[in-house]
């Protein structure tokens, strides 16, 4: 199965909010010129033939403005038609106007926004009135028929109201999937903010007994994620993936980044769509090399975990984050990604030996009163 072909289009990494943990917005950054889009549709005609989804991300992507909006999204879809293109978005929201939110549903760009918990919360980590500015906005894109999903970041202070913020999701109905607060390679000083990855790997264990207890009533994507790497021995989302020339970033200015995370550092630049650079051109790069030494250095460092078909060693960014761009280490997270990976496949592999009515488990839903299983999950998931 090949992997997903992915373009993360970076308008601008100005932002309107300034949470205290971010990392990806810089004061005064430039937003791009819808000339840069003609270069793209000019550089993907050839460039790979696997259907392309297009992120919208930043900073703050709405900060292009309507007309911006109004111009790229045809030319994406009309000038490389031949890839079948698909959109998205991450936005703070605090910029949708009911014109923007037209323009979006047309083309069926669903947003991915953040919301931290109850707003107490929320604005203790991300300032004061961003919740009540996202709400609204959030409102806006429902009139409009845009789907929105909302995206909780965990910090090592939030970690400590994590029931508040379950309960939260669950009682407004929302999908949940969080981010643990990470270190930066533009951050000197993450330790008041990032997640450890021993908290983290008790916060997922936490959310898969969360999921399962209240099976029918939420979802919470990133334990679903979790378990479809299990099932399928596959990375199937970000993190896990291998990203590594399937996934690209391009910056305000036209320039190639192997992903959003490194926009606006010239080191990891691979190419510039100007030059409408080939997979070899960008192979050649300093930033490609780093990102194929990392994974190199997975298939031996953890060439003896038996999570790492799917696990991949996490986040090529999160590996080098914490050594100032060199490859020392896997994603600090691997704790809480063995941690979670473990209790999925004990439970699992429990459920499936020890359980006298194995075939029963797997293909009804619990009775009235029990409590549910992996097994439950596992249904839930592969009947979508």
């Amino acid at each position: 199965m090949k992997n997903a072909f992915h373009i993360m289009l970076i308008p601008t990494l100005g932002c309107p909010a300034q949470c205290r943990y971010c990392w990806s917005s810089e004061k005064g950054s430039p937003i791009m010129d819808i000339e840069i889009i003609n270069e793209v549709v000019a550089w993907l005609k050839n460039f790979r033939n696997d259907r392309v989804t297009f992120t919208f991300h930043g900073g703050e992507p709405l900060l292009a403005g309507a007309d911006f909006y109004r111009n790229a999204l045809p030319l994406l879809s009309e000038g490389l038609r031949h890839l079948n293109p698909e959109f998205a978005m991450q936005s703070n929201l605090w910029l949708l106007t009911p014109e923007l939110a037209q323009i979006l549903a047309e083309y069926h760009v669903p947003i991915g926004t953040s919301i931290d918990g109850p707003k107490e919360i929320n604005d203790l980590q991300r300032g004061d009135g961003y919740f009540e500015k996202t709400m609204r906005g959030y409102e806006i894109a429902k009139a409009h028929g845009v789907n929105v999903r909302f995206i909780c970041t965990f910090t090592a202070q939030s970690v400590k109201s994590r029931e508040e913020i379950f309960n939260f999701f669950k009682k407004n109905g929302f999908v949940m999937k969080l981010h643990p607060a990470l270190p930066s390679l533009r951050n000197k000083n993450p330790e008041q903010w990032a997640l450890s990855p021993q908290e983290y790997g008790e916060l997922l264990v936490y959310l898969l007994d969360k999921s399962l207890e209240y099976l029918y009533e939420i979802d919470i994507m990133n334990i679903n994620d979790l378990f479809r790497c299990v099932f399928t021995r596959r990375g199937n989302v970000c993190t896990f993936a291998d990203c590594m020339g399937n996934t690209f970033a391009v910056g305000p200015d036209g320039s190639i980044y192997p992903c959003y995370r490194f926009v606006g550092m010239p080191d990891y630049v691979m190419g510039n769509v100007h030059d409408r650079p080939t997979m070899e051109d960008l192979a050649r790069s300093g930033a490609w090399k780093l990102m194929h030494q990392y994974k190199e250095y997975v298939d031996t460092a953890c060439g003896g975990c038996k999570h790492v078909r799917y696990c991949r060693g996490g986040c090529p960014y999160n590996a080098i984050a914490p050594y100032d761009g060199k490859i020392n280490g896997v994603d600090p997270h691997c704790t809480a990604y063995r941690r979670i990976f473990d209790e999925i496949t004990d439970r699992l592999n429990k459920e499936m030996f020890e359980s006298p009515d194995m075939e029963m488990t797997i293909l009804s839903k619990p009775k009235k009163g029990a409590k549910p299983k992996i097994m439950s999950l596992m249904q839930k998931i592969v009947s979508r």
